[in-house]
């Protein structure tokens, strides 16, 4: 997998320091630094030799070790010298927050650099992302224990927490990682999907430009890993322009009891704008052989997903038939009455967003 490819190369950049806490232990923090330096020399001259390639991760970590005991010896205060791992560690929480929180990829610029020839699709691309980002709370977690370790615990205990722990969580992770997918190819029968996505509906990955790039299945695109899929949304009018609202169920995950559009709904692998409004439509409202004219589209992202919203306008409202367990209420709104509701909870974020877009046209 692409993650333990990662971890294999992040992991002995650690080897330096794993290696002067045990030394330490035997023969003091001197002799400690010499043997640590020898290993991350011997480490960076076995990977030029075999790679030609300077390997930064263990420079750096061999240098912070050489840096901060140095300190520690210079001024006899251990407390900077304890402090090391934890820095390291800030270091890479920081390499995978940026990478999984923001749009600039470092890891995935690492991977690429290092692991030419790997190519995945927008599935594995969306578990990758995941498995990174519970690495980062992994690795942010224990970033925590090691200074606290290193101001209020023993030195025996700081030394655990700051070696064998942090190898011991990540075995920990993987371990589970690897039981789950061996659990469900165990159960897997003839009948079952090929992967735990099979079963599932699954959603065109497009750009900003709507350009479809790929494709993901609706629960990864749900993951908060930013995977742009786009949906249709429908407003519906009346002559004397009230808007049609639906009143979202309460067992709903996302915005539950809230007022929300009248139509709205994903647009499936292989489907066309037309097809998913009007397929949405029917699901929905019930509502059959209408017009509609398209408005624009937008980007919409939440703490879950990201989604490149089309916008319609229909004033067919006559054939409005409720039938779904996705719509418990539905009726029309005027303007002033969204107006004096809005921001009190009443609507969803995203029709308020909307309603506004749609007041901005009919200024125009």
């Amino acid at each position: 997998m692409k993650q333990a490819e990662l971890l294999k190369r992040l992991l002995p950049g650690f080897i330096p320091l794993f290696v002067f806490i045990i030394a330490d232990e035997f023969w003091g923090m001197k002799v400690g630094l010499i043997v640590a330096l020898l290993i991350g020399l011997g480490e960076m001259g076995f990977t030029w030799f075999r790679e030609k390639r300077l390997d930064r991760f263990v420079l750096l970590d061999t240098a912070l070790l050489v840096a901060l005991s140095g300190i520690s010896i210079l001024l006899e205060n251990e407390i900077f010298f304890k402090l090391k791992p934890a820095l390291i560690e800030l270091i890479l929480c920081a390499i995978l927050g940026v990478s999984v929180f923001s749009s600039v990829d470092i890891v995935g610029a690492m991977t690429r650099k290092y692991m030419k020839g790997v190519e995945m699709n927008e599935a594995q691309d969306a578990l990758f992302k995941r498995n990174l980002r519970n690495l980062f709370y992994i690795v942010a977690v224990h970033t925590g224990l090691v200074f606290y370790s290193a101001f209020y615990m023993s030195k025996e205990a700081w030394a655990f927490i700051s070696g064998g722990l942090f190898y011991i969580l990540f075995a920990i992770y993987f371990g589970f990682e690897y039981f789950k997918n061996r659990k469900y190819a165990r159960n897997k029968t003839p009948e079952s999907p090929v992967s735990p996505f099979e079963d599932e509906e699954w959603l065109p990955v497009v750009d900003e430009a709507g350009k479809i790039i790929g494709k993901a299945p609706r629960s990864l695109c749900h993951k908060g890993d930013k995977i742009l899929h786009p949906v249709v949304h429908l407003h519906v009018l009346n002559p004397n322009g009230h808007i049609y609202l639906q009143k979202r169920p309460l067992q709903k995950l996302v915005q539950p009891g809230k007022w929300d559009t009248a139509v709205g709904g994903h647009i499936s692998f292989g489907e066309d704008l037309e097809t998913a409004l009007r397929r949405e439509a029917f699901e929905e409202i019930g509502l059959d052989s209408f017009s509609a004219k398209p408005l624009g589209s937008y980007r919409w992202d939440t703490d879950i997903e990201s989604e490149l919203v089309y916008y319609f306008i229909s004033y067919d409202f006559q054939k409005i038939r409720l039938h779904s367990e996705e719509v418990v209420e539905g009726r029309f709104w005027s303007p002033s009455q969204i107006e004096k509701q809005m921001g009190q909870g009443i609507f969803t974020p995203n029709f308020e967003h909307e309603f506004q877009l749609l007041k901005k046209r009919k200024t125009r």
